[in-house]
């Protein structure tokens, strides 16, 4: 295999087991797979089946209880807490149901947050050019309260994608908007994801947004049941 076939995302025998009552539960259970560099994947699956926590395993946000995971070559257990955040701050964007933006700050200081974390001088007109590029070039001084569901997932597709991420990981990012909005914040998400050739990794328990991926992983009660290619 040559480093430009290398996997960007692999998993392998990821397991996560947690104590409940007197008894552990398995959430996730040997799940191994790898993502290629420039794929869209969707993590589909029931309520509870553990879709966003192995999203959450494969950010470095948790630790598995057994198996690794490795990002960009990187194998994520030799990493501690700082390392891990410095390797979500220079590779990954993330996009969330819930927006998660900072109510006290604009749109433009929403999307700026992570540049100036990351030391970027050109923080305010990499933001200011994101905003434009979502639609939203003359929203970049309201607060999240005077913004829509829409607009506030499209300052946070703006903030993803503003770090020049490898890899968009996507947790049902259209959840909280009705279907129309829905379907225009996705059709922004793959546009940009496409143009930039960001790799995507998105949880979704929408069908038609997974079939727009060009693959689609199915869990079921923890365990990986399904890996189809779908274009």
């Amino acid at each position: 295999m040559t480093p430009t076939d290398a996997p960007l995302v692999r998993a392998e025998r990821l397991t996560r087991t947690v104590q409940s009552g007197d008894s552990p539960l398995k959430i996730l259970d040997d799940v191994s797979f790898a993502i290629e560099p420039g794929a869209s994947v969707a993590i589909v699956g029931a309520s509870g089946s553990g879709k966003t926590t192995l999203l959450g395993l494969l950010a470095g946000l948790d630790r598995p209880s057994e198996g690794e995971v490795w990002i960009d070559g990187q194998a994520l257990s030799g990493l501690d807490e700082d390392a891990r955040a410095s390797m979500r701050q220079r590779l990954l964007g993330f996009v969330f149901q819930s927006f998660q933006l900072l109510p006290a700050l604009t749109a433009l200081e929403n999307v700026m947050l992570p540049l100036e974390l990351a030391g970027d001088g050109a923080a305010a007109s990499k933001a200011r050019t994101w905003l434009e590029r979502v639609g939203l070039g003359r929203r970049t001084t309201h607060y999240p309260r005077q913004l829509s569901g829409g607009e506030q997932q499209r300052v946070a597709i703006a903030r993803a994608f503003a770090g020049d991420p490898k890899l968009l990981m996507a947790d049902e990012p259209t959840g909280n908007l009705d279907g129309a909005t829905g379907a225009e914040v996705a059709d922004l998400m793959f546009r940009l994801n496409h143009e930039h050739g960001t790799t995507l990794v998105l949880v979704t328990h929408d069908s038609a947004l997974a079939s727009r991926c060009s693959r689609r992983l199915s869990l079921s009660s923890g365990r990986l049941v399904g890996d189809e290619r779908l274009s």
